[in-house]
């Protein structure tokens, strides 16, 4: 007797686990009928121009069965009409790991890369057209826009590189206008030096003057004193000396003359780099993938 109750008991139990499951399968298969229908009404909307409903109908649809990867995706798609990267990015993402198929794996993971070019993030755009070629690889709009992405990746490159670069020439520059300074302090320097060297040279002429006056008027008592009319001969530098010690005087020296020389080689090349820098243009991507 003890062993036909226990026997009923497990039937009772394994009836109830069946009709259980039942009811679950029931219930999930319904949660899928909504979704689809959701999915189709929102698809509709959308083709009217009602975004707003077209969302809301996304997004039940999404609500009644979470693994619903055509709403996400078409989700997507509508958001990326209008330029919202941020939630198409999103919605992107999710309906590549809800997919169940490569076909769809491939497309979700496109319009991802495409997203990833709008917002001019070209490695993870790159990652994005590899994972869609894995699941494809013959789609040529794929390949493309994975060419092109990899094109722009290294453009971005040379120009971080050049900027790089730029950033140097300007503590270059700097230096040079340090040397500029110091080029114009020894400059104002020697025409100090200069300024004081033509003083001295008029107070030794006007010295000189003196001694001339002081000599004709002792010639002129020794011509009234001796009769003889004679003077006395004065040395003086001749016009050529004068000049030669004025340029002498007036020359840089060797070492401010390198330090010119090194500053206008570099503006040169610095002006010479600047015109050879290259500015990156934006391509066209190719458009999204309908599911």
């Amino acid at each position: 007797m003890m062993k036909q109750f226990g026997f009923l008991f497990l039937m009772l139990v394994s009836s109830v686990g069946v009709l259980a499951q039942e009811i679950t399968d029931e219930a999930m298969e319904k949660a899928k009928r909504s979704s689809i229908a959701n999915t189709y009404q929102a698809n509709t909307k959308l083709k009217e121009n009602k975004f707003e409903d077209a969302e809301a109908d996304y997004r039940k649809a999404i609500s009644d069965y979470g693994n619903n990867a055509t709403a996400r995706y078409n989700l997507g798609n509508a958001y990326y009409n209008k330029e919202t990267y941020d939630e198409a990015m999103l919605r992107y993402k999710q309906a590549a790991v809800k997919a169940t198929t490569k076909p769809e794996k491939h497309k979700a993971y496109h319009n991802l890369g495409n997203v990833y070019m709008k917002e001019k993030q070209y490695q993870q755009a790159v990652d994005a057209y590899k994972k869609a070629l894995i699941n494809n690889p013959k789609d040529d709009e794929t390949r493309y826009n994975y060419a092109l992405a990899k094109e722009m990746l290294e453009k971005e490159k040379q120009q971080n590189k050049d900027n790089s670069g730029g950033d140097q020439n300007n503590q270059n520059d700097g230096k040079d206008d340090k040397d500029k300074k110091e080029n114009e302090g020894d400059n104002k320097q020697d025409q100090q030096n200069k300024d004081k060297g033509q003083n001295k040279d008029n107070q030794d002429n006007k010295d000189q003057g003196k001694d001339q006056q002081k000599d004709d008027n002792k010639g002129k008592e020794d011509q009234g004193k001796n009769g003889n009319g004679k003077e006395d001969q004065q040395k003086k530098p001749s016009d050529e000396q004068q000049q030669q010690q004025q340029q002498a005087k007036s020359k840089a020296s060797p070492e401010q003359i390198q330090r010119m020389l090194r500053a206008i080689e570099r503006e040169d090349k610095r002006v010479r780099e600047e015109q050879d820098a290259k500015k990156v243009k934006g391509v066209p991507v190719k458009t999204e993938k309908d599911w």
